[in-house]
């Protein structure tokens, strides 16, 4: 009903260049319903009754936001929930900060549902209903296309479909799948997004089941606060070692809310292990870090924040690659999210923080 062909008159076009010709690009933006009924139109009677008797099922760790209450000076008047009404999002967030493009970023946990046709006929409702009630409402807004990741072959289906409408930008991964999102069962999906050509957004927390450390369960929520770089990095790992970008080549990778300054000391350690190894992955042609040097970008929340703040300076004077790679995140509209004033500490450079604000978000997303 909503994924269409989008086209722009001239008088839209101009209109919607005036306000996006400048300003910051935000890759991660949170949008929610203020009722599950807002995915009534989106979803077949039989679904929406599943939801009313037995509810949204997830897997144990699977449903978030696990997150700790959000302020109040983020809930729109008229909701229930931060987040939940597009009116409110742009005075109070696109307007306030200057951003001149929001990549929306629904946590839905799709991808830690066990039962998976509902999985995908939710996902679908999903993006149909982000169409309709988000991107319809504002130019700057664009989305995350959700999708059943477990279920590969509709995933794919759905980036096919869903990616029609230019405004969805980037294919969305919870930040724990069943499996490291190297694994085979995933291409499928990658497949469809270099079809599209967006990339593969993996957004952390969330769980398919699997304890959501490398050694188990923790005991507080501080600990899964803090975690999620474990899992991002084992994905960058699996991606890289099983071969993901030698088979696309044109495809790109976001880790979003899982820091940023793991990945040069990452590289030297995948690139010691390739060098005494490389009979076990014959299919890589380049040195680890070269994949990751292309094709991996970072988003800036939670920075990493050192006691002497122009020490951050130096991420980019060990990782140059990284000046180009690094994409401005609010968390909006989180307890911890980041205004773009403070988002970057001691980074003195103007031409830096141009780059992390302005220009590597519309290079990656392929924006004006």
């Amino acid at each position: 009903m909503a994924i269409t062909t989008r086209e722009q008159t001239p008088d839209t076009q101009a209109a919607e260049d005036r306000r996006t010709n400048v300003g910051i690009v935000d890759c991660d933006t949170h949008n929610y319903w203020q009722s599950i009924d807002e995915l009534k139109p989106y979803l077949a009677k039989n679904w929406f009754e599943l939801i009313e008797t037995v509810g949204l099922r997830h897997f144990a760790g699977g449903e978030y936001p696990r997150f700790w209450g959000d302020p109040d000076d983020r809930v729109p008047p008229s909701a229930r929930r931060p987040g939940s009404d597009p009116g409110f999002m742009a005075t109070d967030h696109l307007d306030a900060k200057g951003i001149a493009y929001a990549m929306l970023i629904p946590l839905t946990a799709v991808t830690g549902m066990p039962d998976l046709a509902f999985a995908g006929a939710l996902a679908r409702a999903i993006n149909d209903w982000q169409a309709d009630i988000w991107l319809d409402a504002d130019p700057r807004l664009r989305a995350s296309i959700i999708v059943p990741t477990e279920d590969p072959v509709a995933a794919a289906a759905e980036v096919r479909r869903a990616g029609r409408d230019s405004r969805f930008v980037q294919v969305q991964f919870g930040g724990r799948p069943q499996e490291p999102m190297g694994r085979r069962r995933y291409w499928p999906i990658y497949e469809a997004c270099a079809e599209v050509g967006i990339p593969v957004m993996s957004h952390a927390f969330g769980s398919t089941g699997n304890p959501i450390t490398g050694t188990g369960w923790p005991s507080y929520y501080i600990e899964d606060h803090v975690d999620p770089p474990q899992a991002m990095q084992a994905n960058v790992i699996s991606m890289v070692f099983e071969g993901v970008f030698e088979q696309f080549p044109n495809l790109d990778f976001l880790s979003v809310v899982a820091g940023s300054g793991w990945e040069k000391p990452l590289m030297w350690r995948m690139d010691n292990a390739w060098r005494a190894l490389p009979q076990e992955v014959p299919h890589l042609k380049r040195q680890p870090s070269e994949y990751m040097s292309e094709h991996v970008y970072y988003a800036t929340q939670p920075v990493e924040e050192p006691p002497e703040r122009d020490f951050f300076a130096h991420l980019f004077d060990q990782y140059p690659a990284f000046k180009d790679h690094l994409l401005f995140s609010s968390d909006y509209p989180h307890w911890d999210g980041d205004d773009p004033a403070r988002a970057l500490p001691g980074l003195h450079d103007a031409d830096l923080r141009d780059r992390v604000l302005h220009q590597n978000g519309r290079r990656l997303y392929g924006l004006s």
